[in-house]
């Protein structure tokens, strides 16, 4: 409490799906001074606004959350645009973190950066051991390269920088765009909106053989509260739970949450995306203590129960 009570921060994204959880966790334990930025008041990408930001909050802490991220199609679409912006918007701001003097900068990187042929579970020591799966390659490097430049900054400069590598979030809140979004709320939105339309059948993208390992929102954001508070190591650190399981038994298991009764067929002609995922957690529990509570059918229930109550077109 003492250690909170004594930061001024400022999180980027703080307003968004992760953002909001993160907000609340460091008000719990006792931050009274957080800033949210909002990107109609500071686009990132200039460098103008990162530097206003973080010369009228005068932060010791900055949480770099905010990104344009996206599903597999969203990626596809957009590859040039995710790049950009995310390495843009990153570096601008990190450079201006070091310039104004800011303590400690925490930035929140992604699983997308770990190469296509990762073996399983991936460590950290093996992120630099090959090319990123090929549809969302350009938004997983952009992210990594914020790793880079914060072991260069703290090298030359004694800048306090530590990069966190989050496994696939989901949780109330999250972005049940059909374009947009990641793949549970996709899913939960299927099945909700085929249920109730008594539909016979939901046709999912690519074999279903793919595995991903997915974290709840809360817990994630209480491994950046413990990471912030407790770590300042140079090398990135892994947040999971611990576990995987196929996008086949994921449809399925939310399919039941939902209600659906009817038949998942699969479009083989659509791509899987990295063939598995799944991190090894044990460094993030070294470090600083953090490990997942949250069982994933509690949080795939609470996610479908939130968007029940959501009145989306």
């Amino acid at each position: 409490m003492s250690f909170w009570s004594e930061q001024r921060v400022v999180v980027t994204g703080g307003a968004g799906f992760l953002g909001r959880f993160l907000v609340e966790k460091l008000r719990q334990r006792g931050c009274k001074e957080v800033e949210v930025p909002r990107s109609r008041d500071f686009d990132l990408r200039d460098r103008d606004a990162s530097r206003k930001l973080l010369a009228g909050a005068r932060p010791t802490m900055l949480i770099h959350l905010a990104a344009v991220c996206g599903g597999i199609e969203a990626n596809r679409q957009k590859p040039g645009t995710f790049f950009y912006d995310n390495a843009i918007a990153g570096i601008q701001l990190i450079e201006e973190a070091r310039l104004q003097g800011v303590r400690k900068t925490v930035v929140i990187g992604t699983v997308c950066a770990y190469p296509k042929f990762t073996p399983v579970p991936f460590r950290e020591e093996d992120l630099w051991n090959g090319y990123p799966e090929e549809t969302n390659a350009p938004y997983g490097l952009a992210k990594k390269m914020l790793l880079v430049q914060l072991q260069a900054y703290r090298q030359q400069y004694g800048f306090q920088g530590i990069y966190l590598l989050p496994v696939n979030l989901y949780g109330p809140g999250d972005n049940f765009d059909p374009v947009t979004s990641h793949v549970i709320p996709a899913l939960i939105r299927k099945m909700v909106e085929a249920g109730r339309r008594t539909e016979k059948e939901v046709l999912l993208w690519g074999t279903g053989r793919a595995s991903r390992e997915f974290l709840y929102v809360e817990d994630c954001a209480e491994g950046i509260a413990l990471a912030a508070e407790r770590y300042d190591g140079s090398e990135p650190v892994n947040l999971g739970a611990g576990f995987e399981i196929s996008i086949r038994d994921l449809a399925e298991l939310i399919g039941r949450i939902a209600g659906f009764t009817g038949t998942i067929s699969w479009d083989n002609t659509s791509p899987d995306g990295q063939p598995r995922r799944r991190l090894d957690i044990s460094r993030a529990e070294k470090a600083f203590g953090f490990k997942a509570t949250t069982l994933l059918e509690d949080g795939l229930r609470r996610t479908v129960e939130w968007f029940r109550q959501q009145k989306i077109p």
